[in-house]
Order: C-alpha cells, then structure tokens, then sequence
C-alpha cells in the first residue's frame, strides 16, 4: 500500500485560520452541556445550537414543510430534476418581486438573482469572483467568521476595523459604533472590497442610516465593491428598522452584492439555500464561480422556499407573515435570556437584531488558567461546559488577530430556542453564579 504523506495541501491553505468549532462541538457532547453553542446531534433535549452557525431548534412554518413534501412527491418527475442553473424560475421571480418592494426598483429576476447553497456559498462566489491576489478587503467586526478564511483563500489580505461600545458599562448593542477616522484609514489604493453585516453577527447590531452612509461615501471614493451580508433581515426589535446598502443609496446598487438566507428567514437551516441580489455585471462573475462549483441548487427545495416566499409574499406586513411572527417570538425569548444573564450577574449586551447575545465576562472573578490555552474567553468557554454543563461561544473567534482583546471580554448565546431549553440553562447559570465570589 502506497504512502501519500508525499501528497502536500495546496499552498493557498497555507495560514487558514484553525477551526475551533470542531473542539468546541466535541466538548459540549463529551459533557453533555446544555448547548448555548454546539450541534444539535446529541440525544439530550437540552440542545441549543451548532458549531459556529446558530440554529433554531424548532421546526419551519407547517406550510413550507408541506410545500416541500408536495413539490418532491406530487409534482411530476422534472421536479426532482436539474433546473435552471441561476436559480429555478419560480424561485428568482418571486425574490426579485419581494425585494422589488424592499429595494424600491424592478429587480430583473434572470439577471439580478443567484440562487445558491446557503448565503455562506453566496459570500464564497462574491469574493472568489472578485479578489485577486494581493487585493484588501475590510472587514467590519465582529463579524461572521468564514469572511476572512475566504478572503485568504481567494489570495486576498483582510483589513479589520472594528465596532467599539462607546460607554465602557454599555448593555445595548446601539452603542457600538464605527469610527470615521479608523475606517477611513483602512482605505488604500489595494482596497478591493468591504463586507458589512447588518444585523451584526454575534453583536446583535443594526446599523443605522447614518452609519451606513459612511461606509457608502468611502464604497464610492475609492471605486470598491460592498459585500452586504443581510441573511438576518427580518429579526429586528424596538422599531429598529433594516437600512438595505444596495437600496438606500443610488451609487450603490451598482457595486453592492447582497446576500440572503431562505435558512434563517424559514427556520429552516438544513435546507440550505440563499440568494445573491446584485447588478447584472456582478452576477454574471459569480455565476462563473457557480457554474464550475455546484452548477445549480436542489430543485424540490427551490420550488417549495418559492412557493412559501408566494405565500409570505401575499401577507407582507400584516401579523400574519411568519417574518413578523418570528421578530415577535424571538422578541420574547430575548427578553427570556436577558432575564436568566441578570439573574447569573452575567452583564447582558442586548441586542438590535438577530437571535444572538453577548454576554460580559471579563468581571467575573474566576480561574480559568488551567483550561486549555487560547484567549481567556475560549477558556472560561472550556470551563462553563466542563464544570457547569452549559456550552457557550468565544466571542474574540469573531475578531481577528489585531481585535482579539475587544471580543475576549465576551461569550455568546443564542436565544432562536424553546423556552424550556433557555431556562434549563438559565438555572444552571444563576446556581453558578452563587458559588462566585462577590
């Protein structure tokens, strides 16, 4: 039997940053933790959420369920073949009539949409069609933590510049804020791109219009691409409002790739589908990436996300469209975790958006010396599953190496889960939290 230890990585994995989510995952099964941050695999009820994703533990709405088990079974046979490699034709018309209405414009729906695996797969096209070796691209942080390995693999160099609380005792996430001066430093002639997402993950922050405007100008100034990460679109609270990059400003349209997720607005993770809304010139170099990758997305699922964004479509803002039933419930359980925080004296960050939150740890007066290595962060992570049973996330894996320190004072939680679930994890935390010095 021949060896293959001669057979070498290509060089472009050179330097990829080390996933730390496999340790995280294997750790919370090894000590069965109530999962604020693992998979969903293990038998225990008390699961709430993946890796590094984040996912709801409860099911999509009964009628897309259905859709799906129709458009497979009762469809006829071309169903369950290839479609359109863009994106099956139900599918992109309805998108391109929604976000019509989003964007304010006639969205061409052959043109303008790319359907593909899940919004991770759209970022990996935008910027494996776009960065050349040696190009910069700025990353807004904290951010989602697959756009700096793509970055690396399409030969880029990411920039960071970071989100700040503008109040050291800040509970809320409107109070982290970009700074002018900073972000405009970032800026060189080898800038290529800048990726923003709104609202924030892990921070739970929407930007506002203002905010938005300035990364807009300086999109402009320099002649670069925006990457729009908005897979968390409908999940707002306390009238907050969604500022769309590619909508707001009539420069940016033509520069402006928008991702989306079918997963996160359905509930439905698994399914793995999202979209790219983008000018013609944008999609097209994506499409080439697409062609040559996947070719096209699973046609049964395509046709039944079309057929519930048909429905939701016809709803559109009454109290009816599960994207406003969503915000709703998701509204309560943030308030259900922040609640079990204050009662653990775990200082809540609360957020704008999204179903996630930081909470503070840097005062908590523990040591976690011996629990792997690492930024203290990762570590106290380490300890909450190993002594308590309960699994959380670092929220520094969201920095890069320049930032760490920002995100080392936080660990975050995921809220998108059954009530009994965040309260069987709340009272481990507040029975912990009574065995800490005060």
């Amino acid at each position: 039997m021949s060896s293959s230890s001669s057979i070498k990585p290509a060089d472009r994995l050179d330097g990829q940053p080390k996933n730390h989510w496999i340790e995280f995952i294997a750790l919370a099964n090894e000590t069965k933790s109530i999962n604020l941050g693992q998979n969903t695999t293990q038998p225990s009820p008390f699961v709430l959420f993946p890796g590094p994703q984040g996912f709801p533990d409860s099911s999509p709405p009964e009628h897309a369920i259905k859709d799906l088990i129709d458009a497979a079974a009762n469809s006829g046979p071309f169903m369950n073949q290839y479609t359109r490699a863009a994106g099956h034709p139900r599918l992109v018309k309805v998108i391109a009539d929604m976000y019509g209405q989003y964007y304010g414009r006639t969205i061409d729906p052959m043109q303008e949409v790319l359907i593909t695996i899940g919004a991770y797969n759209a970022l990996y096209y935008a910027f494996m069609s776009h960065i050349n070796p040696g190009d910069e691209v700025i990353i807004i942080e904290p951010s989602f933590d697959s756009y700096r390995p793509v970055v690396q693999l399409a030969g880029g160099i990411s920039k960071h510049v970071p989100l700040r609380p503008s109040r050291a005792d800040t509970e809320s996430t409107a109070d982290w804020r970009l700074d002018k001066a900073e972000l405009e430093a970032a800026f060189t002639p080898k800038t290529k791109a800048i990726v923003v997402n709104t609202p924030n993950n892990p921070l739970g922050k929407v930007m506002t219009y203002e905010e938005l405007e300035m990364v807009a100008v300086l999109c402009k100034k320099h002649d670069i691409l925006c990457i729009s990460d908005e897979v968390y679109e409908h999940m707002l609270y306390d009238d907050n409002k969604h500022h769309r990059m590619a909508s707001c400003f009539p420069w940016m349209w033509e520069r402006t790739i928008t991702t989306y997720s079918a997963g996160k607005i359905f509930c439905a993770t698994g399914w793995r589908l999202g979209w790219a809304i983008a000018p013609p010139h944008l999609i097209r170099n994506m499409t080439v990436v697409h062609q040559n990758c996947v070719f096209t997305c699973p046609t049964p699922l395509q046709e039944a996300v079309a057929r519930a964004l048909e429905l939701e479509l016809s709803r559109l803002g009454s109290p009816d469209c599960f994207f406003n039933v969503t915000a709703s419930v998701l509204d309560r359980k943030r308030a259900r975790m922040e609640k079990w925080l204050r009662k653990a004296n775990l200082s809540p960050m609360i957020p704008e958006g999204g179903y996630f939150m930081l909470a503070r740890i840097d005062n908590i007066d523990i040591d976690v010396s011996s629990f792997g290595d690492g930024p203290r962060d990762y570590r106290f992570v380490r300890y909450l599953m190993k002594t308590q049973g309960v699994a959380t996330i670092p929220c520094s894996a969201f920095y890069g190496p320049a930032n760490k320190d920002i995100g080392e004072k936080y660990i975050r939680l995921c809220f998108i889960k059954e009530d009994e679930t965040i309260d069987a994890a709340g009272r481990k935390l507040v029975e912990w939290s009574k065995t800490l010095k005060n």
